[in-house]
């Protein structure tokens, strides 16, 4: 690789990492060729944008876009794959559904929203992370059920104002 393909590459992945919130770096040493290109497949059928790279040039893109950290610098070594993607959780349950057969991909790191988690240890915790939509939906839900009660105990207070009503005027 030469030097200003090595460059392109760094400025490739510097927007990735600059434009991405969520990013896991996973370890796909092992699997066959027929593997990969099925997990592919599943990464592209979710919206995963899976790549790999060199880590040295992993981390000079995480520097020059500002996601660097200390935790990330022992994970950059061996074979990696980066996995962006525009929810927090769906690659770790891809990870997890593509490992029903074997334990590779095996999880490296994952950054989100400024969050790192490290280790193999950590996918169940990424699995259940909440996206945006979903924190939102669960907001409002819980915005609503306080007026829904409400209403509903108005409701049900007015049909009995009315029973009463009709009653008292049936017998005048």
């Amino acid at each position: 690789m030469t030097k200003t393909e090595k460059q392109a590459t760094i400025d490739t992945l510097t927007k990735k990492f600059s434009d991405s919130n969520f990013f896991y770096f996973t370890d796909t040493s092992g699997l066959t060729v027929e593997k990969i290109n099925q997990l592919r497949r599943i990464c592209f059928e979710k919206g995963i944008n899976l790549q790999v790279a060199k880590n040295t040039l992993i981390k000079k893109a995480l520097v020059a876009g500002g996601k660097f950290s200390d935790d990330l610098d022992p994970v950059l070594s061996g074979p990696t794959a980066i996995m962006f993607t525009e929810t927090g959780n769906v690659p770790a349950k891809v990870i997890k559904q593509f490992r029903a057969g074997g334990d590779k991909p095996a999880l490296k790191a994952a950054y989100i929203d400024s969050a790192i988690y490290v280790g193999e240890n950590q996918l169940e915790a990424l699995i259940n992370v909440k996206s945006k939509e979903e924190l939102v939906g669960d907001i409002i839900g819980l915005l609503q059920s306080p007026a829904k009660n409400v209403i509903s105990a108005l409701k049900s207070s007015g049909g009995k104002l009315a029973g009463i009503v009709k009653t008292l005027q049936e017998r005048n």
